[in-house]
């Protein structure tokens, strides 16, 4: 099987008709997955897997490779196949800010061929200042053009073995706040994925970025923030794990990032690549029972997408 059928299969089998969008996966992080050093526990893949099919999800992103899942994509495909999950792509943080971007590329290449075989065809990029996710420093212009340059050439790299990089705009790294998302919209031609929880923490109107910008989005992370969390945490106050206990992330239809009128925009432009479902969760005390937990929140979530769907199908007509 071809990498390119066995993401026709997987997009074939999530075209449910339920939700305005047509494909949706999950992804680990709502599960408290996370690759960020010091996060928390870490639910074991076999218990995230059971739990996303147990919600009718057929397909999710990686969490951390060489940590949580082995890089291998015969493991990979291990740990997926019997929960009847396809894999869609992955996060992976680069440091690509520095003169060189050799180290980078090796890695992105290595993460890219490794999500390939497994049957991915998305490398979801985020431009961390170290890998220890160290406070990003400010770049200058010709610092923004070197980083555009090194962007696209992981873009190529990836391509080559069949993946396409998109850019994702995060809190805690190069590309957070509105202005650092313009200047690397005109430095470099990847696409993007549009995450309208971490565009609202970084001060940029995530429906006015899809207006704006559809004909760049190639990806999209569903993820729903508490405004008044958020501006805690671009103020200072809080840290970025501080900020996720004190509720930052919350079920879609729950936050202030506006997913509705975000969701019914995409649909308008006929958007029809993977939704995300994405809630960053951060298990600090005793893991929850199984069943119990982080899935009832992505139930949550699903059910507000469900429930989008009779109105922007009544608007369409």
């Amino acid at each position: 099987m071809t990498n390119r059928t066995h993401v026709d299969e997987l997009e074939a089998r999530a075209v449910t008709g339920e939700t305005p969008l047509r494909r949706i996966a999950g992804a680990p992080i709502s599960w408290g997955v996370c690759e960020v050093p010091g996060w928390g526990a870490m639910l074991p893949p076999d218990r995230v897997f059971a739990e996303m099919a147990g919600l009718g999800l057929v397909a999710t992103e990686l969490g951390p490779l060489d940590d949580w899942l082995p890089l291998d994509a015969g493991a990979i495909r291990a740990a997926l196949e019997p929960h009847g999950l396809g894999l869609v792509g992955g996060f992976v943080p680069l440091v690509l800010h520095g003169r060189s971007a050799d180290d980078a590329l090796a890695q992105a290449r290595r993460v890219a061929g490794c999500m390939a075989a497994a049957g991915a065809d998305t490398f979801v990029l985020a431009i961390v200042e170290d890998l220890g996710w160290s406070a990003p420093k400010p770049l200058d212009d010709a610092g923004w053009t070197r980083l555009g340059a090194h962007v696209d050439a992981v873009a190529e790299a990836t391509e080559a073995l069949g993946m396409r990089t998109v850019i994702h705009p995060h809190a805690g790294t190069l590309v957070e706040r509105a202005e650092d998302v313009e200047r690397l919209l005109d430095r470099c031609s990847a696409g993007w994925c549009l995450d309208p929880g971490h565009l609202l923490i970084g001060g940029y109107d995530p429906l006015a970025f899809a207006r704006s910008h559809g004909d760049r989005v190639a990806h999209v992370h569903l993820k729903d923030v508490d405004g008044a969390v958020a501006t805690r945490l671009t103020a200072g106050e809080l840290t970025l794990m501080g900020a996720v206990q004190a509720g930052l992330f919350r079920p879609l239809g729950q936050g202030d990032a506006g997913i509705g009128a975000v969701v019914g925009e995409l649909a308008r432009q006929g958007y029809d690549g993977w939704a995300v479902l994405e809630q960053d969760t951060a298990i600090t005390g005793t893991p929850p029972a199984p069943g119990t937990g982080p899935v009832a929140d992505v139930a949550t979530s699903l059910r507000f997408l469900g429930e989008l769907a009779p109105a922007h199908a009544e608007a369409a007509r």
